[in-house]
């Protein structure tokens, strides 16, 4: 198996990559979400210990963990579908239309580009009343008296997330219309 390993490519450098403002704001973006992933987790793990061995669990993180994967989620979409790493059949477009017809394999991917924009721009324009409603109702998860926290910042994230994926798609969409189809690696 260690036979089958290109060690030649395993250590060459990789090429460097030209000034992207909108892969840099992504990646900010994902990396916000990796933080708080690790956080979430520090405080998960503290609240098991607190429970389990020193009877003092930590109030709310049930409501804090719910919460903070919608927001890690959509703080993450951004990069993850500008590097084209989201879920769709590869197998369909690279593997069976590009050789026998590549016409209808671009078209087919320009049609996926141009519908993903649109359903996360979507996203975030329903996601926006709701912003300024939980800000105006001053709306609040958790147990009055316990624990609460306001919810517009969740729902602000998903705002964000969402026209930070509708802008992925669209920058896709003009790197596969310009020709200049962008590499999967970002």
């Amino acid at each position: 198996m260690a036979d089958d390993i290109d060690v030649s490519a395993l250590e060459r450098e990789a090429a460097p990559q030209p000034f992207d403002p909108i892969r840099m704001l992504l990646d900010a973006l994902a990396a916000i979400g990796t933080v708080w992933t690790f956080g979430l987790m520090l405080l998960i793990c503290a609240d098991v210990i607190g429970r389990s061995f020193l009877s003092l669990p930590i109030t709310g993180v049930a409501e804090i963990a719910a919460h903070s994967i919608v927001g890690i989620v959509f703080l993450q979409i951004g990069a993850t579908i500008y590097a084209k790493r989201m879920t769709r059949a590869d197998f369909l477009i690279d593997g069976i239309l590009s050789s026998r017809a590549p016409g209808l394999a671009w078209a087919i991917e320009a049609l996926f580009l141009l519908i993903g924009a649109a359903v996360m721009a979507f996203v975030a324009w329903a996601a926006w009343p709701g912003v300024w409603t939980s800000l105006v109702s001053r709306e609040f998860f958790g147990v009055q008296g316990l624990f609460t926290f306001p919810t517009w910042p969740f729902r602000a994230l998903i705002v964000l997330g969402g026209a930070a994926g509708a802008i992925a798609y669209l920058m896709l969409f003009v790197a596969e219309v310009g020709g200049r189809r962008k590499p999967a690696g970002g």
